[in-house]
This record gives structure tokens, C-alpha cells and sequence, in this order.
């Protein structure tokens, strides 16, 4: 067998495989043998057909078998007499394969890059330091009333936080359009599911009063039919109700699945929660950090198919967030790209930290993480087996374990600076 290989990217090769004739039709011979001793062709009995005949019957497709599974064969010989190290499998274009040539194939296709980890020792991390405060908790309770608002009629003008209660019918250049009649839509003033404009233009009313209301909407609107137009709406009030926060009570906490205790062991479940989210959001900024400091000192080339696959994943569930329905609303690729390598140069990063260092894996961790995992569905016992019973699910797991290992030796390692905070200011929370 002979082997070429040129560069052709950074990661890219392209390599030549010339395959002697004879081995192809010796190959052939001893499938055809094979195949004679199981045929079964009308006026022979089975496994006595020539071998003649057989190769007259099935000559042309054991041939396609016999081709195809030896460029499988010796590209993977191949690379390994070459020491290359294929990133994924091969683009291959056959050049030669007549029956009176030595078989001759191109294949194109990526390696992985060659990593020496450097920097992995002192990245410079600074970590926020924080509590939760009882005001915290306050905070969090009265976000809880507000989630669980109780709306009472009110025979006055309607204002910003009141409940309208409406039917309306808009037209543009004088002619309905989708959407363009509601009946009992139901708005909450100021909570921006309705332009501004309309909301506006209801402001003021009271129930029984109609208006109205011309609404010019932005040219970059959704709907192209609406796009730069003005609507006029029909409006007429039905109801109007004015928003009142539950009382933090019994029936509240109940609401909240606190059957005993009150408000006082609901505030102890809040805070607990928000000390295990605040814990939670420290360790993904310190993670980052890390991780973001490894990048920084080892500089990668990453496959392109590893990135296009990525880009790809990132895109699909950015579009399941978005509640997509099919693969025209999928988001535009082009701004999944970028983070997509830099997710597969990280992996390949860590990949190659934990083979250095000697990380193996720990299995008490993924026992724990499993449970965790387990923990918030009815049968906790049946998720775990599930896991179990399921490699990929399995790896998945037994993966992020491994990441937490890897970045908890760079942390061991780390430059770290504690600076104080809030818990406001970590958690980004009532911004």
C-alpha cells in the first residue's frame, strides 16, 4: 500500500491511498468463496453453485463491498502508519477503481492539534465574597408577592400597574389585518406586552368608555404588514382592576408549599435557596475565570467540523428556548460561531489538562452528582437506574465530573483574590 499526505490547512490533510490490484482481487476471491457456500440460486442446491456462477451472479456488488470496505481498511492503516490522529472521519473521493487498476482514493480530512498545556499554574482569579442579608430576603418575599398578585375592580380612570380588561378592533389603510380584533384581552398597564402607544391610549379610561386610538408602529416591527403604519383601534373598556400584592399570610406561604411554619420557615426556604444560588454563582464566575485564563495561555486550532457541529447544537437549542416550531425559525448560524470554538478549544483544553495531570475520575462524585440530578423528579431511584442503563448519559455526567476536577486543580493552583460584595451585585438581582 502506498500513502501520500499533504498539508493543506492548519489541521487539514489530504492523503493518498494507492491499494495494490492483486490484494483487491483476492479480497474478492475469498468473499465470492465465502458467498458460494451459502447461495442459493434456482437449480442448485445450496452451497453447491460454481463458483462461476456466483461470480457471474454477484461478481459486480461483492466487487462495490469488497472496495468500499478496504478504502475503511487501509485509511485506517493509513493514518496509523503516518501517526496521524483523525479529528473526524474522512471526506474520501475515489480516483481509481476499474477492474484493471490498483485502487487509488483521496481523503481529506481534519486532525486533532497537538496541545502542550501551558499557564495551567497561577491564573489570576478574583472571587466575590458575599451573604445574604435579611433585607436580601425581604427583597426576594416582596418578588414573591408580586408574582402572586390579586387584582380587585375599581370604578375609576385606569393608570400605569392597573389591569385593563378590553375588546378592540384596529385597521390599517382601512382594512383589517391578522390580529387586528381581541375580545376580553386582558392588559396590565406598563407591563410592556402591548406597544407603548396603545397603552397610552387607553390610559385614562374607565369600564363602559371607548377611544380611539392611533398607534404608528416601528419600521422594524415583526410583521411586515404593520411595519411603518399607522393603526387605528377601536378600544372599549370592560373592566378595569387595580393591582393589590397578596398579604405574606398562611394561604401566601401555602401557595409556596409551606404547609407549617409560616412566613417564618418560608423565609428560612428562601434564604436557603438563595445561599445555594449565590454559592452556585460564585463557583461559575470563579470557573470562568479559570477556564478563560487556560484560553488565554494556550492559544488552540480547533477542528472546523468539531466547531460546525457545535454551532449547529448551540443553534438548535437556542431555537428550543425560543420555543421554535421548525428549522425556519431557527436563529441565524453566524452568531453561534464563535462561542461555538470556543467551547470545543476548551474542551480540547481540559481534555488534554486531565490526560497531563493524571486526573482520573471520581466515582463518589458521580454517584453524588447523579443523586443530584435525581433529586428533583418524583422517583429518584428510576432516574439513576435510567442513567445507568444509559452509556451516553452516563459519559455525560462522568464528563462534567471530570470538568469540576480539572478546574478545581487550576483553582488549587489559582492567584485568587477575594473581593467583598452583595448579594445583589453577584446575583444581578433587581437590575
Amino acid at each position: 500500500m502506498q500513502v501520500s499526505v499533504e498539508t493543506t490547512g492548519a489541521l487539514e490533510r489530504r492523503m493518498e491511498v494507492s491499494v495494490p490490484r492483486a490484494l483487491i482481487e483476492q479480497a474478492i476471491d475469498e468473499r465470492l468463496k465465502r458467498v458460494s457456500r451459502t447461495a442459493k440460486l434456482k437449480g442448485f442446491r445450496p452451497g453447491k453453485v460454481p463458483l462461476k456462477v456466483v461470480k457471474q451472479q454477484f461478481g459486480a456488488q461483492v466487487r462495490q463491498e469488497v472496495l468500499s470496505d478496504l478504502m475503511k481498511s487501509s485509511f485506517a492503516e493509513a493514518v496509523t502508519q503516518e501517526k496521524l490522529n483523525p479529528a473526524a472521519g474522512p471526506r474520501i473521493e475515489p480516483l481509481s477503481v476499474g477492474p484493471d487498476d490498483d485502487l487509488r482514493y483521496r481523503a481529506t480530512f481534519e486532525v486533532f492539534p497537538e496541545i502542550e498545556i501551558k499557564g495551567a499554574d497561577g491564573i489570576d482569579v478574583v472571587r466575590p465574597v458575599a451573604e445574604v442579608a435579611d433585607a436580601d430576603v425581604d427583597a426576594m418575599v416582596m418578588n414573591l408577592r408580586e408574582q402572586r398578585p390579586r387584582f380587585d375592580a375599581v370604578d375609576r380612570e385606569a393608570r400605569e400597574g392597573d389591569r385593563v380588561t378590553m375588546d378592540f378592533e384596529g385597521l390599517v389603510d382601512g382594512a383589517q389585518f391578522e390580529g387586528s380584533k381581541g375580545q376580553d384581552v386582558a392588559v396590565l398597564l406598563g407591563g410592556g406586552r402591548m406597544l407603548k402607544d396603545f397603552e397610552a391610549g387607553i390610559a385614562g379610561l374607565k369600564a363602559d368608555e371607548r377611544r380611539a386610538v392611533s398607534v404608528p408602529y416601528p419600521a422594524d416591527y415583526h410583521n411586515p404588514a404593520l411595519a411603518g403604519k399607522t393603526v387605528k383601534f377601536d378600544v372599549r373598556v370592560k373592566k378595569v382592576e387595580e393591582k393589590r400584592l397578596p398579604d405574606a399570610d398562611e394561604e401566601f406561604c401555602r401557595e409556596y408549599g409551606v404547609l407549617e411554619g409560616g412566613i417564618e420557615q418560608l423565609r428560612k426556604e428562601v434564604r436557603d435557596n438563595m445561599e445555594r444560588e449565590l454559592a452556585d454563582n460564585v463557583r461559575a464566575r470563579v470557573k470562568q475565570q479559570l477556564l478563560e485564563g487556560l484560553l488565554r495561555a494556550n492559544p488552540v486550532e480547533v477542528p472546523q467540523s468539531f466547531v460546525d457541529g457545535q454551532a449547529r447544537e448551540m443553534q438548535v437549542e437556542a431555537a428550543r428556548r425560543m420555543g421554535a416550531t421548525d428549522a425556519s425559525q431557527l436563529p441565524p448560524p453566524d452568531s453561534f460561531v464563535e462561542p461555538a470554538r470556543r467551547r470545543v478549544a476548551l474542551g480540547l483544553l481540559v481534555g488534554e489538562l486531565i490526560k497531563s495531570r493524571g486526573i482520573k475520575l471520581d466515582r463518589e462524585r458521580v454517584e453524588a452528582r447523579l443523586a443530584d440530578i435525581a433529586a428533583s423528579y418524583p422517583e429518584p431511584d428510576a432516574v439513576i437506574k435510567a442513567y445507568r442503563q444509559n452509556p451516553d448519559a452516563l459519559r455525560q455526567v462522568e464528563n462534567l465530573v471530570l470538568e469540576d476536577q480539572a478546574v478545581e486543580l487550576l483553582l488549587a493552583n489559582a492567584k485568587v483574590s477575594d473581593r467583598p460584595a452583595t448579594f445583589k451585585e453577584v446575583m444581578n438581582f433587581g437590575a
